[in-house]
């Protein structure tokens, strides 16, 4: 009979090689797992930036573009200008206008006097109309004063300036066309309002707070940004439901059975950008929530969370605190 024989080193270096490899693979499949299912973070963000649309308030011939596309200005600059001599002229007739008026109303007011000054020489009849062409001029001098001050308005909207500092992009101008006006002619992006919006699955809010630290890889950068968690999306458009024509809520009988995760617009402020980083409104980026904070976010236990010492304290059997929903409202008990 062949009596069996003790494993040898080898054998036990094949067993250990093999539970390391089973551990290894174990622990990689669920970091994958945690960071793919649970770790906020996403490859679908954009930097995004305000954009003045640049249109005149004024329609007329373009008498000058001063700038050029994609060029820096700053505040106040002259972006273009429109027909400047037509709206001087304008202006200048309506300041002739007033004067004018200015001159009618004096006529009117010492006609008006001399009128009262005769007394019973001239009849009540002759006075009330002196004083209603007193009133007429008043009221025609304050029409053109008006009309004074549109003329000033559109002489100052002919020369469109920049309404704060950025870059011209889309310059869609040139001189000797005809704007119009409320049509907008290039556009205008604001060089300090850059921002990254992040499209997280709504599985992943629960671990992002506001204020918690961000880090934005923009596509094709090595470099990263910093930035934190500005703000939270507080709704989102149902895409299965409409409004009817009597108002009525039309909903949409198809269901899926495979229920993919909402997504749900992070609004990201950026403190701060590397030396040599270009932002362009419109760029993808990957925004990835810092897990350190987050850890400790969710570790400090919340007032709601804690029962008060008063119950534990007072006579009889101790009641359990009751569970409280995220939104802060204590879950009901169902009735005894």
């Amino acid at each position: 009979m062949k009596v069996p024989s003790l494993p040898g080193p080898l054998d036990f270096v094949r067993f250990a090689v093999t539970v390391i490899l089973v551990v290894a693979a174990a622990y990689a499949g669920w970091r994958l797992w945690s960071h793919y299912e649970l770790e906020p973070w996403t490859r679908d963000g954009r930097v995004k930036a305000y954009v003045v649309q640049v249109a005149p308030d004024v329609s007329g011939l373009v008498t000058a573009v001063p700038v050029h596309d994609n060029q820096d200005v700053k505040a106040g600059d002259v972006l273009f200008e429109i027909d400047r001599a037509r709206f001087q002229l304008a202006f200048e007739q309506a300041k002739a206008a007033v004067e004018s008026q200015t001159v009618a109303l004096a006529q009117a007011n010492r006609d008006a006097r001399r009128n009262r000054e005769l007394g019973q020489l001239v009849s009540a009849e002759v006075r009330e109309q002196s004083q209603t062409r007193v009133e007429q001029a008043q009221a025609a001098l304050a029409q053109a004063k008006v009309a004074l001050d549109v003329a000033r308005l559109n002489l100052e909207r002919s020369r469109v300036v920049a309404a704060t500092d950025g870059r011209v992009t889309n310059l869609d101008l040139r001189v000797g066309a005809y704007a119009t006006a409320g049509r907008g002619v290039m556009a205008l992006v604001d060089a300090n309002s850059f921002y990254v919006e992040g499209y997280f699955e709504e599985t992943k809010l629960p671990r992002i707070h506001e204020g918690d630290p961000v880090t934005v890889a923009l596509m094709g950068e090595p470099r990263v940004l910093r930035g934190h968690v500005e703000s939270i999306a507080m709704g989102i458009a149902d895409r299965d439901r409409s409004t009817a024509a009597n108002m009525l809520p039309n909903v949409n009988p198809n269901f899926n059975w495979v229920r993919l995760a909402q997504r749900i617009p992070v609004r990201v402020h950026i403190d701060e950008v590397p030396q040599g980083v270009r932002l362009v409104a419109g760029q993808t980026a990957t925004v990835s929530v810092d897990a350190v904070t987050r850890q400790v976010a969710d570790a400090a236990p919340s007032g709601a969370d804690q029962a008060p010492p008063e119950a534990a304290a007072g006579p009889g059997p101790a009641t359990p605190a009751e569970p409280h929903a995220n939104t802060g409202t204590a879950a009901k008990r169902p009735a005894q």
